[in-house]
């Protein structure tokens, strides 16, 4: 399961994110990645540790090359942990929706005075 605090520290980099979202339209080997960023092949590579340490993406062995692509079960659970937010804040709006109207009646019951 993903530390939560590793998931985020590891996106807050913007080229660990730039990396990660390719990764999620398609696996890809450092290679591949390093010539679609402005950083070496070394840094992708080091990009990846992290990003595999912080449970996000997996790598599995194809010839000569390790292909990586985003892990769901990372996925998943940083997505629990952020859907346990939107929970919270779509049950404070329910409550909030299922309290009687109050009227306003001190403006309304007033009459509207001209100055002169």
């Amino acid at each position: 399961m993903a530390n939560h605090s590793a998931v985020l520290t590891a996106l807050a980099d913007p080229t660990r994110r730039a990396i990660f979202e390719r990764l999620a339209q398609s696996p890809s080997a450092v290679g591949e990645l390093a010539r679609e960023l402005p950083v070496s092949r070394p840094a992708v590579s080091q990009h990846l540790k992290v990003l595999k340490s912080a449970g996000l993406v997996t790598d599995h062995a194809a010839g000569t090359r390790r292909v990586y692509s985003v892990d769901p079960a990372g996925l998943a659970a940083i997505r629990g942990y952020f859907e346990q937010f939107w929970q919270q804040s779509l049950a404070r709006f329910s409550a909030a929706a299922s309290q009687p109207i109050q009227p306003i009646q001190a403006a309304a019951s007033q009459p509207i005075q001209e100055e002169k």
